[in-house]
């Protein structure tokens, strides 16, 4: 907590307990004892829930602007819904002095809100503030059983009648964003409801006029206290589920079985007129695996304003997830012969010798080629694409044949781009440099000794340039869309993303529409 928040702690507490000496404050003494609990409480709750930042670690950012606020409040009537459907509002007790009657008792119970309707919902991102929430006209009937008493000591007379409530108010959230356990939480503890209507119907054939002046005159009242004290109180709770979800999802889709990503706060959330935005950790989270880089290079201006939703990405990041693949050794590829012939097709005329030596006392399915890395790749981001350099390891044995019939090492850069479109990832090789080394080959070929070495080294380098890199490429497409499909993205409505490459990190932006259907799914499932 930062100094100016402790001395308002203080400044306040101590307010608190200044004398009261007038009469309009005497009456008024009942509320001022709870406000010391209300603010001390406050106070402790900024300390327990503090968040300790080290903004240098930041390797993702996600900024969600104002045209995406707007679509996302289209989805608010649904979580408002949910909200007054699911408040337990607890039964309301209390008596009341009523002339010629004595002291009257009453009880709602049973209350149960039904017929809920919204007019309309607006949105606006308060700079440095909150989000406004106005929910205009929210219309519910409120049912229940009222059961009332009067009388004296020794003649009592107890009544039950059902009742029913027609409502109408407005809704006003300021939703902020703050951090407790290192993750996003919402507080909308800044929340009140305006009521415009609330009129009683007593069914049955008792309705005393005495009983219904009651109720507009005193049980209205508290009714709306409770009302909005649980009301309120669920949305914080449905905001806070929300937050929680999104989160929950947003690691899932960052994790592939014991590889995952941390994404702790590394700032308070940022709110601003045009747009929200948060700052992540993502740290390599693998085994006992530990990665740290301190050296972010985000800052605002990197991102604009004109698309939905951005996500700035580190290379950090992306570097220490191919360190994980590679000790969780994903990188292996396992062709059989029939797969190595079908990949080399196009090339069997012009290089028929050496194919044919390769396969030689072998059919299609007696050969098995390994593709495995070395060593870690190194992934570099540039404005022309993502730099990824790997040292590969190739490998060619039949089952006749105790010793590989050929080895060979090659040190690979290529440069990628890549683009997301019709629900699938697509990579682009845009450049390449291949090496050949360390050959190991038992292939007899008729050249002279001294030809035969640059003869295999050259037919090694045009088969990983023209088939290898390509046919690794291909697979990676599938793979990787298979995986971000099975943490869902194919159901969302993606709107022309763009993947832009940066000096260092890269950017991803895109416009959205909101699955209402996920929504609903959440909430039935959820409350």
């Amino acid at each position: 907590m930062g100094k100016r928040e402790g001395f308002l702690c203080y400044f306040l507490i101590r307010m608190i307990n200044t004398p009261q000496r007038t009469r309009a404050v005497r009456s008024q003494q009942l509320a001022v004892r709870m406000w010391p609990v209300v603010f001390i409480s406050a106070c402790f709750l900024r300390i327990s829930s503090a968040c300790e930042f080290k903004p240098l670690e930041t390797g993702i950012v996600c900024r969600l602007t104002k045209p995406a606020a707007l679509v996302l409040n289209e989805q608010t009537a649904q979580v408002i819904q949910a909200a007054f459907q699911h408040a337990s509002i607890p039964d309301i007790n209390g008596e009341r002095g009523v002339r010629f009657l004595g002291k009257v008792t009453y009880g709602l119970t049973n209350i149960q809100i039904s017929n809920l309707s919204i007019e309309s919902s607006e949105v606006e991102l308060r700079e440095d503030d909150a989000i406004n929430i106005v929910i205009k006209n929210v219309s519910s009937s409120i049912k229940g059983i009222l059961n009332y008493g009067y009388g004296s000591w020794f003649v009592h007379v107890g009544h039950s009648i059902e009742f029913e409530i027609d409502s109408s108010t407005d809704l006003v959230i300021n939703n902020k964003l703050a951090c407790t356990n290192r993750r996003v939480a919402a507080d909308t503890s800044d929340c009140y409801l305006t009521f415009h209507k609330l009129q009683l119907h007593l069914h049955g054939n008792k309705d005393p006029g005495w009983l219904r002046q009651l109720f507009t005159d005193f049980i209205s009242f508290t009714l709306k206290l409770v009302l909005k004290s649980q009301i309120c109180k669920e949305i914080n709770y449905v905001a806070n589920l929300l937050a929680d979800f999104i989160q929950y999802r947003a690691g899932d889709f960052l994790t592939s079985g014991d590889i995952g990503v941390n994404i702790d706060l590394t700032s308070f959330p940022v709110t601003k007129a045009n747009y929200l935005e948060t700052h992540h950790k993502g740290l390599l989270v693998y085994k006992n695996t530990t990665v740290h880089f301190n050296n972010s290079v985000f800052s605002p201006s990197l991102l604009t304003e004109d698309r939905m939703l951005y996500f700035w990405f580190s290379e950090d990041v992306l570097n220490s997830l191919a360190l994980a693949a590679f000790l969780d050794q994903r990188f292996v590829l396992l062709l059989t012969g029939h797969e190595l012939k079908e990949i080399l097709k196009d090339d069997i005329e012009s290089n028929q010798e050496i194919l044919q030596e390769i396969f030689h006392e072998a059919s299609s399915n007696s050969s098995l080629t390994k593709v495995w890395s070395l060593t870690p790749p190194e992934i570099r981001i540039t404005p022309k694409g993502t730099l990824v350099t790997s040292s590969v390891a190739v490998q060619l044995s039949t089952s006749l044949d105790e010793k590989p019939k050929l080895y060979f090492e090659t040190d690979v850069i290529t440069t990628i781009q890549a683009s997301y479109a019709n629900k699938k990832l697509r990579l682009h090789l845009v450049d390449y440099v291949v090496h050949i080394k360390n050959v190991i080959s038992s292939l007899q070929i008729s050249t002279e000794e001294d030809q035969k070495e640059a003869a295999l080294n050259q037919f090694l380098n045009k088969i990983v340039s023209k088939f290898g890199i390509p046919t690794v490429i291909e697979r990676l497409e599938p793979a990787l869309t298979s995986l971000m499909n099975s943490k869902g993205l194919y159901l969302f409505e993606i709107i022309n993303p763009e993947i832009i490459p940066y000096q260092g990190y890269l950017i991803v932006q895109m416009d959205f529409g909101f699955p209402h259907h996920l929504l609903v799914d959440f909430l039935k499932k959820s409350m």
